[in-house]
């Protein structure tokens, strides 16, 4: 088998949006890693949830335990450029060749699992059984696991991690999760282990208050990043954050090679949770102002500063809309901005658009094309924006929505890739192409 036909036999997976809402879709996926000898099993792991930061936090749980010496599997989602991104070690992505043979190896089981009472595996289950596969074959020391969506059902929610993080509640994927903070609070707090420590950096009194108590009825201790750790600001490099954190344990003078406030807690947050592991994994404040210094973060408000220079982010919900609208805010002020975005269906878009309201700011408006999801109509999204006073307009394919973007831009002016990870995926990889940017590109 090779990748391509790899990735053909993945398109047949369940669809994801039906997997989710299947009752037993965590005993399916304890069933079918079982048929290919539990690999989940294998060894210690950190286990990273919430609503907004889980991908940044346990990429910087990974760069710091990777920089202190361990061999480190990385399972994040979505992935960008390749399904290969899902599962890498020690910050390289799994070779096509090595992807597609342990995938041939756990046909079988993908093909007993449809005749029993759970049916196919999904799409998403598939790629985390084979990251962890592909992690216990190599023999990892730690592997940092990030939850796709929600938690208590979630299908990577079959570990027993030594710490448990949630970065945040919001109230994304409210069709799925609940309409409510403590409904959603409820589904993600179900990482909980019993007596294993948890993090968060949740901050809203409802999501607090449900943490806490699925925290005290599990014997969990709970650390609090807001009461843990102090955040200082310092003067850095342009495009950059500079800061340092003050934990019980240590400081850390941090210079981060990303842009976003935000990621000032997502970066106190992964250092708390490799404190709390650092009995088993010790190191050293330089190994986290090492590993912290060549981090990488596709998508997350990645600059590229050719002419008009680009900016990609996925930001794909509210509080992400938010955190890029704050991000512009802080490191392009004054800068005329060129919104190209494309926003999937049950997204909340009427408060992505409120969050980006105040901006100076031109929106284009376009779609993308994916199997398993369908995107706003464009047009829909430019009489949203209308309603705000937003000026707008609809191109229906995302390739001439930024190319008339580029033009509309003059030097001075900031196009702006966000909403759907589909389009940011999408349109970084054809910018990346045909530019000649790939030498500047992190991944």
């Amino acid at each position: 088998m090779n990748f391509a036909i790899a990735q053909r036999i993945l398109q047949t997976s369940a669809n994801e949006s039906v997997s989710r809402r299947h009752p037993g879709r965590l005993d399916r996926m304890r069933a079918f890693l079982g048929l290919i000898g539990n690999p989940e099993r294998w060894g210690p792991s950190i286990h990273v949830g919430g609503t907004a930061g889980k991908g940044s936090t346990a990429s910087m749980c990974a760069a710091i335990l990777t920089a202190a010496g361990y061999k480190v599997g990385l399972h994040t989602k979505p992935h960008l450029r390749s399904e290969t991104e899902r599962a890498r070690i020690d910050g390289i992505a799994i070779s096509e060749d090595r992807f597609a043979q342990i995938l041939e190896s756990m046909l079988p089981a993908i093909e007993h699992m449809e005749l029993t009472e759970f049916g196919r595996p999904s799409y998403f289950e598939v790629l985390v059984a084979l990251a962890f596969k592909y992690f216990a074959e190599e023999r990892v020391d730690i592997a940092v696991i990030e939850v796709g969506l929600g938690g208590t059902l979630d299908g990577t929610n079959v570990i027993s991690p030594l710490v448990s993080v949630l970065t945040n509640v919001g109230m994304d994927h409210a069709d799925v999760l609940g309409d409510t903070i403590e409904a959603i609070a409820t589904d993600k707090a179900g990482i909980i282990k019993s007596a294993t420590p948890v993090i968060t950096a949740a901050d809203h009194p409802d999501a607090l208050r449900v943490i806490r108590a699925v925290a005290v009825e599990r014997a969990a201790p709970l650390l609090l990043v807001r009461e843990a750790a102090r955040i200082e600001p310092r003067t850095g490099a342009a495009y950059s954050e500079a800061f340092a954190v003050r934990t019980a344990r240590r400081e850390y003078d941090i210079a981060l090679p990303v842009m976003g406030e935000f990621q000032l807690t997502n970066t106190a947050t992964a250092i708390l949770a490799c404190e709390q592991i650092e009995s088993r994994f010790p190191f050293e404040a330089a190994a986290v102002e090492r590993g912290l210094a060549e981090l990488a973060l596709p998508g997350r408000m990645e600059f590229y500063p050719s002419s008009p220079s680009l900016l990609f982010d996925v930001a794909h919900n509210a509080e992400k809309a938010a955190a890029l609208r704050d991000g512009l805010r802080r490191h392009f002020s004054g800068r005329r901005l060129v919104f190209v975005v494309a926003i999937a269906e049950g997204k909340d878009a009427a408060h992505m658009l409120d969050a980006w309201s105040e901006l100076p700011a031109h929106f284009i408006f376009t779609a993308f094309d994916v199997s398993h999801r369908q995107p706003l109509p464009p047009r829909t999204l430019v009489n949203m924006a209308e309603q705000r006073g937003q000026v707008a307009r609809a191109v229906e394919d995302p390739i001439e929505a930024l190319a008339l973007a580029r033009r509309m831009a003059t030097t001075h002016d900031l196009v702006v890739v966000t909403g759907s990870t589909f389009l940011v995926a999408r349109l970084r990889e054809w910018f990346l192409d045909n530019s000649g940017a790939h030498d500047r590109a992190r991944v």
